[in-house]
């Protein structure tokens, strides 16, 4: 009975025209991605999201040879969280923006959007060993945080060629 369940449940996927977005990525879409230049974004944050960017397109380090160019913005809010009774943060959240552009050869905009992410991260009792454990927490936190945004922004690209 399950494996009637099972093929039933595939024919029917099958009839929609439903069709994996990565499992079955073929070759000409893997080109296209790997041809995207992703522009240096400054501060730390940002060269840890370029080379997500980088590592998910499988792209160029450089802009010779790319059809494709990637502008990436990148704005960081931090707000506390979390207080004690003597009115002392003991918690953050880090609120991440990034706002893309697609630019084609010619250098019209062919796509553009943007994600959001949320990263949080505890702080520590004071003491100097502390406010570097507060530290490496926030640059952790915020690194997975910017991966995520990559990996979402690989996604919408991903979208927009399969639709064009």
């Amino acid at each position: 009975m399950r494996r009637v369940v099972v093929i039933s449940a595939l024919s029917l996927l099958c009839g929609c025209g439903f069709h994996p977005l990565y499992g079955g990525m073929n070759g000409d879409m893997q080109e296209t991605l790997s041809s995207i230049y992703v522009e240096p974004v400054p501060e730390r944050l940002g060269y840890e999201l370029r080379n997500s960017m980088i590592d998910l397109l499988d792209g160029p380090g450089t802009p010779s040879g790319a059809s494709y160019r990637l502008k990436l913005g990148l704005t960081q809010t931090t707000q506390g969280i979390a207080l004690q009774n003597d009115a002392t943060i003991t918690r953050y959240n880090d609120t991440l923006t990034v706002t893309y552009e697609l630019f084609d050869s010619a250098g019209h905009v062919v796509t553009k959007g943007a994600e959001t992410g949320l990263s949080a991260y505890n702080v520590l009792p004071s003491s100097p060993s502390a406010n570097y454990g507060t530290l490496a927490a926030q640059q952790d936190a915020d690194k997975r945080a910017a991966q995520d945004i990559a990996q979402r922004i690989r996604f919408d690209l991903n979208v927009f060629f399969v639709k064009r």
